[in-house]
């Protein structure tokens, strides 16, 4: 029995991105591991050991016993909490340090995940705390993987794989939760119809339609006379969407049509990562 075919693609975009990550941050020298990031009050250093650190728990490491400052100000929930204490222990590893703890862990997972035999709905302990599915889990870590691949690149201003596998998942976890974020978090009026128009490297439409109930759906079919429209590249939309930046940052990035009211609610409730 060999890897379960659905979870092929999510394995290929996870090796995708981390050997990118890898290929980013082995020549850096010691002062730019210390460049902030988009993520509040991380560093280039901090990116890659939150990945480093949940990579060692889909591993089973046990986690570091590690009491954090209590002047972290972007620590503001139990989650952050829970993440901030791989991201922490680090603060003090050297550059080649690392290098070092990325390959190892890289090479680790790399030999779990090639010899994966569990079936896709295989119940699997998550960071944080509950389980999820394998299939979901390892598409949280391709997710999630290509977008701190991103915030390192837009640090070291090295751009690149906006549409590599990792980005395929990054869309499709991020248009799922847009159904709810429009219907029931802005609160559209039943019968509406938000339009999410996205070019650049990796270019599509959606409409978001709300029923009569007021529930949220999500189609590629055109929408005539939507209630609002949405113009933006597919960066930008990333950002937005994983809390990166606040939509004042990128006006200059976002066209916005028609119900301006929604479309401020829309915009207050568009980020869907912690």
């Amino acid at each position: 029995m060999t890897v379960h075919p659905s979870l092929q693609n999510s394995i290929d975009a996870w090796t995708h991105s981390i050997d990118a990550i890898s290929e980013l941050v082995n020549p850096l020298a010691e002062s730019e591991w210390n460049r902030a990031t988009e993520c509040p009050g991380w560093s280039v250093r901090d990116v890659v050991s939150h990945v480093i650190g949940l990579e060692c728990e889909m591993l089973g490491d046990p986690r570091p016993i590690h009491p954090l400052p209590r002047d972290l100000f972007h620590v503001t929930s139990e989650l952050s909490r829970y993440m901030e204490v791989q991201v922490d222990v680090r603060r003090c590893h050297t550059a080649p340090e690392m290098t070092s703890e990325l390959e190892y862990t890289v090479i680790r997972r790399n030999r779990q995940l090639r010899n994966e035999k569990r079936a896709p709905d295989a119940k699997v302990r998550w960071p944080g705390g509950g389980e999820v599915t394998l299939e979901e889990a390892l598409t949280r870590r391709a997710f999630d993987t290509w977008v701190h691949e991103q915030d390192l690149r837009r640090a070291l201003n090295q751009p690149g794989n906006l549409d590599s596998p990792g980005a395929s998942i990054t869309r499709d976890v991020l248009l799922a939760a847009l159904p709810k974020v429009v219907a029931k978090d802005a609160g559209a009026a039943p019968h509406s119809a938000v339009v999410l128009d996205v070019s650049g490297p990796l270019e599509f439409m959606r409409t978001v339609r709300v029923d009569a109930d007021g529930r949220g759906t999500i189609d590629g079919s055109v929408s005539l006379g939507p209630t609002v429209t949405f113009t933006l590249d597919w960066e930008t939309y990333v950002r937005l969407a994983c809390g990166r930046v606040r939509p004042e940052a990128v006006s200059d990035r976002l066209k916005i049509e028609g119900d301006q009211q929604l479309a401020e609610a829309i915009l207050a409730h568009f980020a869907i990562t912690p």
